[in-house]
């Protein structure tokens, strides 16, 4: 009958351990691509950096170039403001400077004061307009303007302006600015102090010494106009210097550069890319060997708990036979017992009915005619025949799993008179016991466990004999209808266990069991004799 508790190592393992593997891979999978996504961000944030740090390089190298260019067209405007009055300013412009000294600005600024400004008709704007004619009116002012033209011609410097200290405009090589007023002006003031200022400007039209120019870009610089030989600020001159050609090629260089960055950029996206493709082939390389290892790890596993079940099996297996063996054995057991105990119920029953009887004729014996001594002797005879019956059941039934010092022929005859009432042996076991045995230091139950096991593989007709031997006792059990008959008769399917627990008590107790014969016919035990000095004679 299967045991239905049986523990299902195998099914439970195989759920919680498919379970487990498959929970860890996808937590592994989730990890690499979590970390991939991570890696992904982190070239990207790269190039990203990259990028904007190249444009931000490229931005700020323009921006420098043109604040280089700027302070150096601002030193050669200084240079060329410093030729213009070593050649012209103490001939021309500083005279020039000081008759416009004697005209007075005030009646055009103080209109400036009570008009509106309105860029249709500026009254202000007129009058210094008049103030310009008067100055272009001025003797000398036209060979002054011819000789300014003639310094400036095939230069970059388009435009000339000089200033009082008043920020009144003396000269312009446009006539169209004589007679402005720049007093306002954040480059004339910075300019009268004694400090250069310049401005980077692009115009689309311009008037130059050449004509009208388009699209330009110039330099404007206020250059502070100092007395030949002194610091002292006199004027102020204003440079129109173009630039176009400077910026042009700062403009060239700095979209190289910009297709520079671009190309680095490219190549920084394309190891970009290239690093996150190696990153994600070593990361499905990666889970690939950590699946294939906990593959690997789940198949050992699940050959090692299946053998582990296989065990269990045979163990479950075994605990039933034993349990089948051990219902079988207590079956036989019964069985017997039941017979011997109608047996010796029968036999002390006709016992005492014939001692019953005798002591009757034995109380009356002139009824009977019978001789008291023979009446005496058969009731001893049959007090014997139940004395001689009970002593053997006692032997059987007494319970020893100590050891102690024993002589083996009352134990075995008592296992013998047991199988005798056996239905399964159609004659009495028999029994030839050896005299002068040695005792034996041994353990009573296993003895009997020994024979109880061994005699019932035995079959025909049963011969058990006892003698010493060198090293102490011998059993020897013939079976000798197998004998006679050539082959062994082996009906009983747990002889082979039965034999195996036979070898196991045995060994317990010190001794050894061989079969012998030709077909295993005969079975010897030898137990070792007690050899302590305390020990029964």
């Amino acid at each position: 009958m299967p045991n239905r508790s049986r523990f299902r190592l195998l099914r439970y393992f195989t759920i919680a351990g498919l379970a487990s593997f498959l929970i860890v891979g996808l937590a592994l999978y989730l990890l690499e691509e979590k970390e991939l996504a991570f890696f992904k961000q982190v070239q990207q944030g790269q190039s990203r950096f990259f990028r904007d740090a190249q444009a931000e390089l490229a931005i700020e190298t323009e921006q420098t170039a043109r604040k280089n260019l700027v302070t150096a067209q601002e030193i050669a405007n200084v240079n060329l403001t410093q030729l213009f009055a070593n050649a012209l300013g103490e001939s021309d412009f500083a005279p020039l400077v000081k008759r416009v000294q004697s005209i007075s600005l005030d009646r055009c600024r103080a209109m400036a004061e009570k008009t509106a400004p309105d860029p249709a008709a500026d009254a202000r704007q007129e009058c210094f307009a008049e103030l310009g004619l008067k100055i272009r009116s001025l003797p000398g002012f036209a060979a002054l303007d011819r000789r300014a033209i003639a310094a400036m011609r095939n230069s970059n410097v388009f435009k000339i302006k000089v200033f009082d200290l008043r920020g009144f405009t003396v000269y312009s090589s446009d006539h169209r600015n004589i007679g402005e007023d720049k007093a306002a002006n954040a480059g004339w003031r910075s300019a009268a102090t004694g400090k250069a200022a310049s401005e980077l400007t692009h115009r689309n039209q311009f008037s130059s010494f050449e004509g009208i120019v388009e699209h330009r870009d110039l330099l404007s610089s206020y250059i502070p106009m100092r007395r030949h030989g002194s610091q002292e600020v006199v004027g102020v001159f204003e440079i129109y210097a173009d630039v176009t050609p400077m910026l042009e090629q700062i403009k060239t260089s700095s979209a190289q550069l910009a297709g520079l960055v671009a190309a680095n950029q490219g190549k920084v996206e394309q190891a970009s890319k290239h690093n996150i493709e190696i990153v994600a082939s070593n990361a499905a390389s990666v889970l690939n060997i950590v699946g294939a290892l906990l593959v690997l790890l789940f198949v050992t596993l699940l050959y090692i708990v299946k053998r582990g079940q296989d065990i269990i099996d045979e163990q479950m297996q075994a605990r039933e036979q034993a349990a089948t063996r051990e219902r079988l054995w207590h079956r036989e057991k019964m069985a017997a017992m039941s017979t011997m105990a109608a047996n010796v119920s029968h036999e002390t029953g006709n016992a005492l009915t014939v001692i019953a009887s005798l002591a009757e004729e034995l109380a009356d014996p002139q009824l009977t005619g019978k001789d008291p001594a023979d009446v005496a002797r058969e009731i001893r005879e049959q007090s014997r025949r139940v004395f001689q019956m009970t002593r053997q059941i006692n032997a059987f039934a007494a319970a020893s799993d100590q050891p102690e010092f024993a002589n083996v022929n009352p134990l075995i005859e008592a296992v013998c008179y047991f199988f005798s009432f056996d239905r399964r042996f159609r004659s009495p076991i028999e029994f030839h016991p050896g005299e002068n045995l040695p005792w034996c230091d041994l353990i009573p139950d296993y003895l009997k466990e020994v024979l109880m096991n061994l005699l019932p593989t035995r079959h025909g007709h049963i011969v058990v004999d006892t003698a010493p031997c060198s090293k102490g006792v011998r059993i020897r059990i013939r079976s000798e209808a197998a004998a006679a008959e050539g082959t062994p008769q082996e009906d009983d399917p747990l002889s082979a266990d039965r034999l195996e627990i036979a070898i196991r008590r045995v060994g317990d107790m010190g001794g050894s069991l061989a079969l012998g014969g030709s077909n295993g016919e005969l079975i010897e035990i030898e137990l070792p004799a007690c050899m302590r000095e305390d020990s029964p004679h």
